[in-house]
């Protein structure tokens, strides 16, 4: 009986294949105010792209806190439909979002999904990949800064020049016009010819859907949206794609950078993504600094701006 036994766990063994391609699944042990609690997943790394089996959809997570026993992530979909007891799947990748000219003149989400009813941007084969966290260049690999980006206002154009490759701050009170000033540049973008004109990429962050629909339609108005991108992450999108807005709006640069074109990224504003950011650090329970804000703050923003 036992010879039996042994000659069929043989068999059985004999038989066993590895399945290729075979993938590390968790549980979500709590769910809630758009935060996942997963059990299970202990090689899952930082900023990592996860699937959440959610009903009879996929939802996408990003993974935060990489604690002793659980993963702490942030949903970038729907989490009404996430429950406790769903799998998560360890996909492997990063955040990407795909780049290329057919994107110029249209608005899109932080992940790259088209807002502006206009149909689907790229074909199952266009655009390129770019991720939205990338290793900035390296102080040798920049060029200085010797070409002006003309804003248009004489003020700023005569006493302070604004450079190619330079990071400008744009600070005041409210109403004081610091978005006017920005969207004063992307008009004048349309006054550069050739291979001086520069890409815009407008990065909306935690407005009124309002605000935007307006600014959006005066660009149209004048003619400066063919030139533009627009990335919304608006007051009432989650605090994780309010979070992503501006590396996807650097992302999208980074493509027509590589593409040997100059583009101009607005983000408006960082005030409001600092905001976001701390929503999600309070859920994710890291421990606060001033005003509740999070210590790495100042090099969450730095990413951005490199």
């Amino acid at each position: 009986m036992s010879y039996e036994i042994l000659e069929k766990l043989r068999k059985e063994i004999s038989g066993f294949k590895e399945e290729k391609g075979a993938r590390e699944v968790g549980i979500v042990s709590e769910v809630g105010d758009g935060i996942l609690r997963i059990s299970g997943l202990s090689g899952a790394l930082a900023q990592e792209l996860l699937s959440v089996e959610a009903q009879s959809e996929e939802i996408p997570a990003l993974a935060f806190n990489l604690e002793e026993n659980f993963i702490g992530a942030v949903i970038l979909g729907d989490g009404d439909k996430v429950r406790v007891g769903a799998r998560v799947i360890k996909t492997g990748k990063v955040l990407s979002i795909k780049a290329g000219e057919e994107i110029l003149g249209r608005v899109v989400d932080p992940l790259g999904r088209p807002l502006d009813g206009k149909g689907v941007i790229f074909s199952a084969k266009g655009g390129k990949d770019y991720f939205l966290e990338r290793r900035a260049p390296s102080v040798i690999e920049r060029e200085s800064v010797s070409v002006p980006l003309h804003t248009g206002i004489k003020a700023i154009d005569a006493m302070i020049p604004i450079g190619r490759g330079q990071r400008e701050l744009i600070i005041g009170d409210r109403q004081t016009g610091k978005t006017a000033i920005a969207l004063d540049a992307i008009l004048n973008q349309l006054q550069d010819e050739g291979r001086r004109k520069a890409v815009s990429i407008y990065v909306a962050i935690g407005q009124k859907n309002s605000k935007i629909a307006k600014t959006i339609a005066m660009l149209e108005e004048r003619g400066a949206m063919k030139n533009t991108i627009v990335v919304s992450a608006s007051a009432s999108s989650p605090a994780s794609l309010q979070y992503l807005a501006p590396f996807a709006g650097a992302a999208i640069g980074e493509y027509f950078m590589d593409s040997g074109m100059d583009a101009v990224i607005i983000y408006d504003d960082l005030s409001k993504h600092a905001d976001a950011y701390r929503q999600l650090s309070l859920l994710l329970r890291r421990p606060p600094g001033r005003e509740a804000y999070p210590g790495d703050i100042f090099y969450l923003h730095a990413r951005p701006c490199q």
